[in-house]
């Protein structure tokens, strides 16, 4: 049985320490590092052991044997606990069979703690949790684990309770489970089995307790861990071969894509179906850590790096291939400024290659600087790291600023139409407002018999290809339904690359027509403090701007929901970390994009031209004589070769 198992946890909860252990009694490594002596396996970034948290997602192999005499090939990764990459986390939670939880017995559950619970249930992650820093003073099991019930899930289960105790618990979560055990004609096995069953229907947690430092509780959770975990990639063999890219790495000199196989097998220099169409395996390695050994096959269930694709993170490959959305965006950018001596295309290739391996990286260049999106400060301390341990380049940058979009406020037509010399294309466009988090969408409405449907095809691919800038900011458009509603092709002269033109130059021309809306990012926010600040910190989320829900009571604590802006609440956890003094928890994630209080002074601070840009032009090409000339936005309808009952 193949499982991938990710370790997650709030920063400081001993996760790596933790793995050390599991990978130490595997046979791994010969001694567990430490993270305060950064002799860590898992954590090889020379950065990651300078810091002592975990900044990239990194795995390694081991065996687990189960009492039925089956073994479990567990693939181990060890994730960030840092918020500030929740995009490295993400990307690793996408490809798990199983999740452990660390949570130290001494601070409790912690701001970070719930956010990841959440990501895991939402993608109904099976998930145990290991209590750890059981040694530490102060640490009390059963106040934990109440904590955990109240703030993670009632679906909690301490597994080293009294026995009996423990099979009413499981009994109580699988209905098969429950008439053995009330007949009582439950055996081991059965019992085994309901908690698998269980802990795949997200409606049991198993909890083990013990101190990863001291090797504590590690035997047990390794049993449990071989006991309950249930794959069946086995069955899954036979079928065409589908894989998942989790990470993208550059190591000597080579470009490696990490994947996990869904289904199928896959051997060396074969294709494999991408995006950018089929591509050719030159290497299948095995992963240890940072070390990569030559495999001769990937089965599904495993994971490996593969040589020869130029696919990105969140990409799959093989049946089904396509992209997935991403979950976590970054909501905030800084300007990237390079010093004395390097030259602005190198940084900006430099980081265009980050941005293969970090898509959430989003590198803009434009108006003669370079922009990143960025999820917190210590992110922009490790990119400046990087970008100078990596390549040479020494950087400064400029204070965050927020990632806008953009919208339409009513339906609007663009023309689109490129016909210099040996090229034609025309492409009518209706832009039509959709709803709050719809992105970009697209609907074919054009007459029949009025554009052959390979040219449809080609403008809906065209329309979703890349980030479309607005007209105010030059911030990407969203939440808009694209309309195709007439298109004209050459016999002779039309090439794909026409309608391309055709329909940038139809999204612009409609956005200078449009009345637009520029949007800034919201956060749900969601604090838990002592009750006695209620009144400090409404006082500060209201003098932030933030709507808050009615406060939650119960017998320790306060939770305060709300929304509030990116912008306003970029630095409070700071702020809310003095004012409770430690004690309290932050959390916060996207919610959505809302129109700007203060658009007018945004769109005049940010100085952008619409018409300036001339790599976005609204304009269209037209033909006559034997040339073609330019016709500006507010005069094509006037040239345009569609009739069009609007």
């Amino acid at each position: 049985m193949y499982l991938t198992l990710g370790v997650a946890a709030h920063v400081d909860a001993g996760k790596t320490t933790l793995c050390e252990q599991l990978l130490l009694r595997a046979g791994v490594v010969r001694r567990g590092g430490r993270v305060d002596h950064g002799d860590t396996f898992m954590d090889g970034h020379a950065l990651e052991r300078a810091r002592g948290i975990t900044i990239f997602s990194e795995q390694a192999s081991f065996d687990l044997a189960r009492s039925d005499g089956e073994t479990v090939h567990v693939t181990l990764m060890d994730t960030p606990g840092h918020v500030d990459f929740s995009g490295e986390m993400e990307r690793a939670l996408s490809v798990l069979d199983m999740a452990l939880l660390v949570v130290s017995c001494a601070e409790g559950v912690q701001s970070h703690t719930v956010t990841l619970f959440r990501l895991l249930r939402a993608r109904k992650i099976p998930m145990m949790i290991f209590l750890n820093k059981t040694d530490r003073e102060g640490a009390d099991v059963m106040r934990v684990m109440a904590q955990m019930q109240r703030l993670l899930s009632s679906d909690c289960v301490l597994m080293g309770q009294e026995a009996e105790a423990l099979r009413e618990e499981l009994a109580a979560r699988d209905e098969t489970l429950m008439e053995l055990h009330l007949m009582e004609e439950a055996e081991r096995d059965d019992y085994i089995a309901g908690a698998r069953r269980a802990m795949k229907e997200m409606q049991l947690i198993p909890v083990l307790t013990g101190s990863a430092l001291l090797g504590e509780g590690v035997p047990q959770l390794e049993q449990a861990i071989a006991m309950l975990a249930d794959t069946d990639y086995e069955k899954k063999l036979d079928a065409p071969f589908s894989a998942k890219v989790y990470r993208v790495r550059r190591q000597d000199g080579l470009r490696y894509c990490y994947v996990k196989a869904l289904s199928g097998r896959l051997t060396a220099r074969e294709e494999v179906a991408t995006m950018r169409g089929d591509e050719k395996i030159n290497a299948i390695m095995g992963a240890q850590g940072a070390k990569l050994s030559v495999a001769q096959a990937l089965l599904a269930g495993q994971t490996a790096a593969l040589a020869g694709l130029t696919c990105r993170p969140g990409e799959r490959i093989g049946a089904g291939a396509g992209e997935e959305a991403q979950e976590i965006v970054p909501l905030m950018s800084v300007d990237v400024q390079p010093e004395k001596g390097l030259e602005m295309t190198k940084l900006l290739a430099h980081l265009r290659e980050m941005e293969e391996e970090d898509p959430l990286l989003s590198v803009r260049a434009e108006n003669g600087r370079i922009s990143v999106g960025i999820m917190g400060a210590v992110q922009i301390e490790v990119l400046g790291s990087v970008l100078e341990s990596r390549f040479g380049d020494k950087v400064s940058f400029l204070p965050p600023k927020v990632l806008y979009k953009e919208t339409i406020a009513s339906p609007v037509i663009g023309i689109g139409h490129y016909e210099p010399l040996r090229h034609y294309a025309e492409c009518w466009l209706r832009l039509v407002p959709a709803d709050t988090g719809s992105g970009i969408t697209f609907a074919d409405q054009t007459p029949a018999n009025m554009l052959d449907m390979n040219w449809r095809r080609l403008i809906s691919s065209h329309v979703h290809e890349r980030a479309h800038p607005g007209v105010l900011t030059g911030s990407p458009i969203t939440d808009i339904r694209v309309e195709l509603i007439a298109g004209r092709s050459h016999l002779k002269h039309t090439e794909g690359g026409d309608f391309r033109e055709a329909t940038y130059r139809a999204i612009r021309n409609a956005l200078m027509h449009a009345k637009n809306i520029l949007l800034e990012p919201m956060v749900r926010f969601e604090l838990a403090f002592a009750q006695d600040l209620l009144a400090r910190v409404t006082g500060e989320l209201l003098r932030l701007g933030a709507e808050m829900d009615a406060p939650e009571y119960d017998e320790e604590e306060i939770r305060l929901c709300g929304v509030c802006t990116a912008a306003a609440f970029w630095d409070y956890p700071q702020k809310f970390a003095a004012t409770t003094r430690g004690h309290g928890r932050v959390a916060s994630r996207f919610s959505h994009y809302a129109p700007c209080k203060n658009q007018d002074a945004i769109v005049e601070e940010m100085g952008y031209s619409a018409l300036a840009d001339e790599r976005n032009p609204a304009g269209s090409v037209f033909c006559s004589h034997g040339a073609g000339f330019y016709v500006g936005w507010d005069h094509v309808r006037e040239w345009a070769h569609c009739e069009v009952e609007e």
